[in-house]
């Protein structure tokens, strides 16, 4: 089993060559806290004998100081490299190791087993093939485990070992091992996950892990090695399906050559074979493979090439290259299953970033569906999504993308969100279907456009977004701009935060998720007022940066200025014109910007208006000033 040969003194190139041609298994080790999971692949890499002298003898020295078992090896030690999760006695990062038998070669990653935690299973299963899934034997199954297996489910991995672990604790009972194979069966019906292999075993003392156990002769399945080494992986899978590759990069060294390099996803594909890309929906024949060593007849599912077409097409990074006979979909919205990853919770209607293979587009959430609870599978009603938190939602993005659903094609049918502020990874998601508004619904272009309206006004329009703490003076200060414009000939509306909420926004309140559905509102009238010719005026508190980034995106920088009426907060709680300062201090207003809801200030706003030092009338010429300065006016 092990893969220690003698062709690597004898020859090494043989050696390299044989085990270069040996498929690749990529699989996780999850469920819940101290069941085994790294004591596991610490076993695996340990029998395999990949390990170096020093490597054995730093473990053993480590397992005498933080170990669990005596004078013997803890194998978890190999495993859990972070000095926290050895103190702890817990994986918290995903640790990736790699091993290698004679029949095949294995990355494996260990995912921590806490709750807290979950998003880091999901990083790991992502890529995976099979998944084994670890019980403790003395606890059966628990929580954790239903919530690992819903995930594993819900990610599509097909294949899953339920290894029920530390036999040897309970002296190798038939009949434990019986009782967690029917109720684990049982569950699994719930979830739908039906490939399942239930193996007993003791990680610590090497049972059924790549020899057959002398101590369980009533078991006479397969050993853990053993089915590692003959189960069927994805890529070999992959190569049936219809193919699919992610452009990644235009490849054009000279004026000669133009090729389109990526990997691919999944399929065969071969000189000759008739190509479709999308979005665009043109077609052409491929001319050749290339590769790094060279041109190929063929390539398949998990291959990186560049491919040359028969045809001038324009395509760019982000575009699929699919089979002419069996494209990918196309859509802009979806039904999808999201898994939040951040802090921060995710809200409807604001806007995030979504990679689905190498393009990136603008991404919205329009409609928490409902929330999964993973303990009991109920469906649960959300307005948002915490940490760990798991949610069909729809989404909406800003152009078409190539798609599959994620259960015909995990490659394809996948995705990240990412923070527009920051650029945080926040979420993963799987797409379902597009919605049918998705492809029945196009835009109607018309004869008159926003540049006829504007040449009408004899005026560029635009959007000047004020935005500032209740009391800052916002209304006072755009009121007088509107007055100017007006005065000056201008074409204007101002939009007010009071007086939208009494008609377009009344149903809306003033949690996080009301505040950012109101200013995605208030963004998709102001594009409309920016489309007719106008100078869009807007006080808003607007208290989010990444909604006012929003705003900003939906009509251009050059047709959005953001001014910041900066104003100390104890100043315009001095003022109070309103009385909602007082009130909110009082416990009688909630989620009140500035005092129990937070206002993220301008980092970068093309005005600052310090109203301490300035008269409304002063800030009002500032404004004005600034658009001469921009050639709005």
């Amino acid at each position: 089993m092990a893969h220690s040969s003698d062709m690597i003194s004898e020859d090494i190139v043989q050696y390299l060559k044989e085990h270069e041609q040996k498929s690749l298994l990529r699989f996780i080790t999850c469920g819940s806290v101290d069941d085994g999971k790294s004591t596991l692949i610490g076993r695996l890499l340990y029998e395999s004998k990949l390990l170096f002298e020093d490597q054995l003898e730093a473990v053993e020295a480590e397992s005498k100081k933080y170990g669990t078992q005596g004078d013997n090896i803890d194998f978890a030690l190999l495993v859990d490299g972070l000095a926290a999760e050895r103190e702890q006695g817990i994986t918290i990062d995903v640790a990736y190791r790699f091993f290698s038998t004679d029949k095949r070669k294995f990355i494996v990653a260990d995912t921590p087993g806490h709750e807290q935690y979950t998003r880091n299973m999901v990083t790991g299963a992502s890529t995976a093939d099979v998944a084994i899934l670890m019980v403790d034997a003395r606890r059966g199954i628990l929580t954790q485990t239903r919530r690992h297996s819903y995930l594993v489910s819900l990610i599509g991995i097909r294949h899953i070992v339920v290894a029920i672990n530390k036999m040897d604790l309970v002296d190798y009972s038939e009949i434990t091992f019986n009782k967690i194979k029917e109720e684990y069966t049982e569950f699994a019906k719930q979830i739908g996950i039906e490939q399942i292999t239930f193996i007993p075993m003791s990680a610590l003392a090497g049972d059924n892990i790549t020899e057959p156990s002398n101590n369980m002769n009533w078991y006479h399945g397969t050993t853990l090695m053993g089915y590692l080494e003959t189960v069927q992986v994805d890529d070999e899978r992959m190569q049936n399906t219809p193919f699919r590759m992610a452009v990644q990069w235009v490849n054009r060294p000279n004026l000669d050559f133009r090729g389109f390099s990526g990997q691919i996803a999944s399929g065969i594909i071969k000189p000759g074979d008739k190509i479709r890309t999308l979005p665009s929906g043109k077609e052409s024949t491929i001319s050749a493979i290339s590769t790094y060593d060279g041109e190929l007849q063929q390539a398949v599912a998990g291959q990186s090439v560049t491919l040359t077409l028969n045809d001038e097409i324009d395509i760019s990074r982000g575009d699929m290259i699919t089979s002419a006979t069996e494209p990918a979909s196309i859509g802009k919205q979806f039904e999808t299953t999201v898994i939040w990853m951040h802090e921060e919770a995710l809200l409807p209607g604001r806007t995030y970033l979504m990679q689905v293979g190498a393009k990136t587009v603008a991404a919205t959430v329009t409609e928490i569906k409902y929330q999964v609870n993973v303990n009991t599978m109920e469906h649960l009603a959300a307005k948002k999504l915490e940490l760990n938190g798991i949610g069909e939602c729809n989404i909406s993005l800003d152009q078409d993308i190539a798609f599959d659903a994620y259960k015909d094609n995990r490659d394809t049918g996948s995705f990240i969100l990412i923070d527009r502020m920051t650029n945080n990874t926040v979420g993963a998601g799987l797409i379902n279907f597009a919605l049918r508004r998705s492809t029945n619904i196009t835009v109607q272009h018309t004869q008159v456009t926003k540049e006829v309206r504007s040449t009408q006004k004899h005026q560029k329009p635009g959007v000047i977004w004020l935005t500032g703490l209740s009391g800052s003076g916002k209304s006072t200060i755009a009121d007088l701009v509107e007055q100017k414009l007006l005065a000056a000939g201008h074409h204007t509306y101002l939009l007010d935060g009071d007086n939208v909420r009494h008609g377009l926004n009344k149903d809306l309140g003033f949690t996080d998720q009301d505040r950012v559905e109101n200013i995605r509102r208030i963004s998709e009238v102001a594009k409309l007022m920016v489309d007719a010719g106008l100078i869009v005026i807007t006080s808003f508190i607007s208290p989010f940066r990444a909604e006012r980034q929003m705003a900003r995106d939906m009509v251009g920088d050059d047709e959005f200025i953001e001014i910041f009426v900066n104003t100390p907060l104890e100043v315009a709680e001095d003022r109070d014109v309103k009385g909602l300062y007082k009130k909110a201090r009082r416990g009688e207003l909630k989620n009140f910007t500035g005092i129990d809801s937070p206002y993220e200030e301008p980092q970068n706003a093309e005005l600052d208006l310090k109203t301490v030092e300035l008269t409304p009338e002063e800030a009002a010429d500032n404004v004005i000033a600034l658009l001469k300065e921009k050639a709005i006016i």
